[in-house]
């Protein structure tokens, strides 16, 4: 009796000490288990500030939305209308151009308008060394054979360009941006008069959304180091 008694005692110690193993596993694994609950729960916290914030960033897109359909239509119909008076008048009037620019967006023939502007900007450098970077970039963007915004120009007038482009004064361009206004106005501008985007300003109506391809960048001197340019008051 003595020995079964001693048996069973020591199975029972055998056991205290797998129930103790067991309790230690099993407290880790809870431990374990709390660590991710509060990484869940952090995660959970950061989704839900991000979920506050965006109604904000919601408000200020629809802020700038509304500001640039305002921008849009702040044009007077008084205005508009002398327009179509002169293509001198429009182009001398920020939303003139402006309306015209988005007007050769649909035709595809914005780069007339933007070397007009990039010749306007050309005549305002100062100092030989901002001249020269100017003229080269103009040369390049619009003159040159292939150019990613050629304009029509006869062979001429380009070679003449070519030719000056090493020793550029500020009117080096002067024949082409003539020329090119010359086709604008005989041309281009005929047409805008008749189009829904000048007659809805005259009238004052409401923008209507035009099918634009993507907006091509507008000629900029900002891509040049120590130039200086005053383009963005053309815009």
């Amino acid at each position: 009796m003595e020995t079964t008694l001693l048996f069973f005692s020591q199975i029972n110690m055998c056991e205290s000490k797998e129930k103790t193993f067991f309790k230690l596993i099993h407290g880790s694994g809870k431990e374990e288990t709390s660590k991710e609950a509060k990484i869940r729960a952090k995660e959970k916290r950061n989704r839900l500030s991000l979920l506050v914030q965006k109604p904000e960033f919601d408000e200020d897109t629809r802020s700038s939305r509304s500001g640039h359909l305002a921008k849009e239509t702040r044009v007077s119909p008084e205005e508009a209308v002398k327009w179509g008076e002169s293509f001198d008048k429009l182009l001398s009037h920020r939303d003139g151009l402006e309306a015209f620019t988005r007007f050769l967006k649909t035709e595809f023939s914005e780069e007339n308008i933007e070397f007009w502007i990039a010749c306007e900007d050309f005549k305002k450098s100062k100092g030989p060394q901002q001249i020269h970077l100017k003229a080269k970039a103009i040369y390049e963007k619009f003159i040159q054979t292939d150019a990613p915004k050629e304009v029509n120009l006869d062979f001429h007038t380009k070679e003449v360009i070519t030719n000056s482009i090493t020793q550029p004064t500020l009117h080096s361009f002067d024949v082409a941006q003539s020329r090119v206004y010359q086709l604008m106005e005989q041309d281009s501008y005929t047409r805008f008069l008749k189009s829904d985007i000048y007659l809805d300003l005259m009238e004052g109506r409401p923008q209507r959304p035009t099918n634009l391809r993507r907006r091509s960048r507008s000629f900029t001197c900002n891509e040049f180091q120590d130039v200086q340019s005053d383009v963005a008051i053309w815009l």
